[in-house]
This record gives structure tokens, sequence and C-alpha cells, in this order.
């Protein structure tokens, strides 16, 4: 029974410490409960305070701002209505002036108006006045104007005519003799103080073989290197049964001069095959031109003649290589040069203008064979455009007549390029002749579209045209080859017959790096 007691009492006592343990954090949580209300009360009043204080500093710094827009604003404005103002009194002022100058400018017109009228009037009353004087002028001495002009001369005319006619019969029969015996004596003069050798050029060049085992290396196989050969050089290559010794056939004494170069550039480094050809034919090509380039300089050192521009001494130098009736053209300019100068020093007349014009008077045909015209026209027109004087240029004009010459320097480059070309052994025909007809084949060739280069070989009995792939087809070939022939049949007389050799070729070139 005790121990039910002690149970009992032991619950009971647990009951009240629980109870008393809920009531005391009840008290506890109430307590928390209301810190928190009024912590949150004061921090909810501190955020309206705060709020309000930047709502306040906001509407401060948004006031600030607008009245700096404001000021800036009224500030530009200001400065803009200044300038309008600045320009409305400079346009006002530009118009003012405008108006005083259109009030001069009336006052001007309406002065030169009176002034015109003014003159008007004076040259009607002095024409009035001429013509009063003129009709008393013709009553007094019974004839008009015309009459009395026509009796003037017929009176002179038969006073001076008589003793003119006298007089100028004397005079010419006097400096005829003087002067048939003083031209005599400065030619001859000026032949014996420049005397030149003279050869006929011919059309051929040989080229010494080391041995005729050669001959079979620059055929090459199936004829592909002579073949190369002739076509980059447009020559004609003879081997035949002369030992150790090739022909170089060709009516251009450059292109003969190239192939002939190429060959013994070719024998000498002994690989012969077509791109190494094409190599030594290039080579051979710049050589000439250096050549050109240095004859051109030697004709103008030799003749002491200065300020050529440097296009004519390349032009000159092309000379060495063109013939006139088998006369190299350069050597017959130069003696031409020296010819006229001399004669011009016996008559004193102008030296250098007469050993220019000398020098310069077949300039045309270093290119007759590539311009239009003739060596004349051509000469005139290279001269004028590098600003040669009208003198040397009225005297190569002159030196075939095309123009009557009327300087004695013209007359004396006719007389030197006479002289010259008179020599004995200087000219021969029959190679002038047959370089023209060579020439005009190559040129009609070139008149058709689609040709790269043409050349006239085997002494003109074939002509060997290269076209261009990109412009001429295969089929095409064959309607221009037999278009070429027709029209050197119309155009060109000729012996026998002549073969058109049309050659299309594409080639290919890469480097492998």
């Amino acid at each position: 029974m005790q121990v039910v007691l002690t149970i009992v009492i032991s619950i009971v006592l647990g009951v009240i410490g629980f109870a008393a343990g809920v009531t005391y954090r009840k008290k506890v949580a109430e307590r928390e409960i209301t810190s928190a209300e009024e912590e949150a009360r004061r921090i909810v009043n501190e955020a309206i305070k705060s709020a309000e204080s930047k709502k306040r500093e906001a509407l401060v710094e948004a006031k600030e701002e607008i009245h700096r827009n404001r000021s800036e604003y009224e500030r530009e404005v200001k400065e803009r209505r200044a300038e309008l103002s600045k320009q409305e009194r400079r346009l006002q002022q530009k118009e003012e002036n405008l108006d005083k100058k259109l009030d001069a400018a009336e006052k001007k017109n309406e002065t030169l108006a009176d002034k015109i009228a003014d003159a008007e009037a004076q040259q009607q009353e002095i024409a009035m006045i001429k013509k009063g004087q003129l009709e008393m002028l013709e009553k007094i001495s019974g004839f008009t104007v015309e009459e009395a002009k026509a009796y003037l001369i017929a009176n002179i005319r038969d006073d001076v005519t008589h003793e003119m006619a006298m007089k100028v019969k004397e005079v010419e029969t006097q400096y005829k003799e003087e002067a048939d015996e003083r031209a005599r004596e400065i030619i001859a003069t000026a032949i014996q103080r420049c005397a030149a050798d003279h050869a006929s050029e011919i059309t051929v060049s040989v080229v010494p073989l080391p041995n005729d085992e050669m001959k079979g290396r620059i055929i090459g196989r199936e004829g592909r290197n002579i073949r190369s050969i002739e076509t980059l050089t447009g020559c004609d290559l003879i081997i035949d049964d002369t030992p150790e010794a090739i022909t170089v056939s060709s009516f251009d004494p450059v292109r003969r001069e190239v192939a002939r170069l190429a060959l013994e550039k070719l024998i000498q480094d002994g690989r012969i095959h077509p791109a190494r050809i094409e190599e030594m034919v290039a080579k051979a090509q710049k050589e000439v031109n250096a050549t050109i380039k240095a004859e051109g300089e030697r004709a103008v050192f030799e003749t002491n003649i200065h300020g050529l521009h440097p296009e004519i001494i390349k032009l000159l130098g092309r000379m060495k290589y063109r013939t006139s009736y088998g006369q190299n053209v350069l050597n017959h300019s130069i003696e031409v040069s020296h010819v006229a100068g001399l004669m011009a020093a016996e008559l004193g007349a102008d030296v250098n203008i007469a050993k220019r014009a000398g020098l310069l008077h077949d300039l045309g045909k270093s290119i007759d064979h590539e311009v239009e015209g003739s060596h004349v026209t051509i000469g005139v027109d290279i001269a004028r455009k590098y600003k040669e004087s009208e003198a040397v240029i009225h005297c190569i004009e002159a030196h075939h007549n095309d123009v009557e010459p009327h300087t004695i320097e013209a007359c004396l480059v006719q007389a030197a390029d006479a002289i010259s070309a008179a020599r004995p052994g200087a000219r021969r025909e029959n190679i002038e002749n047959y370089v023209k007809r060579l020439e005009k084949l190559e040129e009609v060739s070139k008149s058709f579209p689609g040709i790269a280069s043409s050349y006239a070989i085997q002494a003109g009995r074939e002509i060997r045209i290269m076209v261009k792939p990109e412009e001429v087809s295969e089929d095409q070939m064959v309607l221009l080859a037999r278009d070429i022939a027709k029209k050197i049949e119309e155009e060109l007389t000729y012996p026998g017959q002549i073969k058109v050799h049309l050659l299309r070729e594409t080639k290919a070139v890469d480097y492998a790096k």
C-alpha cells in the first residue's frame, strides 16, 4: 500500500512539474514574441525614416539636375541666338554690299552705253568725212580710187620691168656660174673628208660547228630541236653537206643575229633541248638589245650630237640591223650627218641642225615594218613626239621632196643623202626589193585576228605563223590558213608558190617548291 502511495505521489509530482515547465515556457515565449514585435516595430520605423530621408535626397538631387539642365539649355539658347544674330548681321551687310555693287554696275552700264553711242556717232561722222574727201579727190583727178591705183601700178611696172629683168638675168647667170663651181668644191671636199667603206648586206650567217656530230644534236629527235629554234627565232636553218657549218637564213638581220648568238651559246653549252633553246634565245635577244643601245650611243658619240631622247638613241641603234638597197642604214645616216655638217660649215649654215637632221633623216626606217606609212612620215612623227626642233623635222620631211625644202639645211641633207647613196657599191636594188617583199608577206599574215607572230622563211617560199591557242581553235586553223593564202594571192606578186604553215601550241608551266 505504501508503494502504491509512493507511485501516486510520484505521478502527481511529475504532472505538477510538467505543468510548471509548460507554464514557464509559455511565459518565456510570450516575452520573446513581445521582444520580436518591438524589434519589428523598431525596424519598420527605421526603414520608414530611411526611405523618407532617401526620398528627400532624391528630390533634392532631381531638383539640382533639373536646375543644371535648365541652366545649360538657357546658355545654349543664348549662344545660338547670338550666333543667329551675327549671321543675320553678316547677311544684311552682304545684301547691302550687293545692292551697292548692283548700283555701281548699272551706272557703269549706262556710262558704257553712252560711250558706245558717242563712238558710233563719231564713226559715222568720220565715214561721211572720208567719203566726202574721196569724192572731192576723184572729182579733182578725174579718176576713181581703183583707176588711180591701176594707173600708178601700170606706170611703175613699165618703168621697172625692163631694168629688173636685165638685172635679174645678169645676177642669175653670175651666181649660177659661181654656185656651180662652189658646189663642186664643197661636195668634193666633203666626200674626201668623209671617206667610208661600203659592203652590201647579206641575208645569211654561217655558224661554225666543232664537229659534224653537232648537226644531229641541233636537229634533235624527229627534228624537234631545229623546229624549236626556227619557231622561236623566225629564221631558217640550212643544214647541208658543208662540213662543220650551219647556215642561218633570214631577211631580218635582227632575227638572224639572235639565231646566230643562240646557236653559238647552245654549241658552247652542249645541252641542246627545247627548254634550253628557249632560254638561250631569250639571252641572245637581251644581248642584241644591249648591242642596239650601244650602237645608238656610238652613232651619237661619233657625230657629236647632244640632247637626243633615249628612245631616239635606241631607234638609231636598231638601224644597225636595217638595210636600204643593201646599204646599212645606220652607217648611211652617220655618213649623211658628217657630209651635211661639213657642207653646212663651208656655207655658213647651222652645222648642228644639219648634222642632227642628217643623223635622223632615215629614223622612220627603224620601225617602218611595224608602223603604217612611209619612213619619212614615220620619222617626222617620231621626231615630233620626242620634241625635236621644227628645223630638224622639216629637214626629215623634205629629204625625199615630200614637201618643198625652204631652208639651206634641208637642201644640204638632201644632197648628203644622195651623195652617200650614190657611192659605188653602196646600194643594191635586188636585196631591197627582196626584203620589202618578205616584210609585206609577214604584214599580210599578221593582219588577221588571233595571230601571235609570223616569220617568212625559206627565202619567202614559206610563211610560218604562230596562232594564239585561246583565240583560234583546231578547226578554225584550216579556214584561217585558207584565208591567209587567198589574201597573199590577191595582194602580193611572187615567183612560184608560198607555203602557209600555221602552228598552234599550248603550254602549261608550274614550279615544284
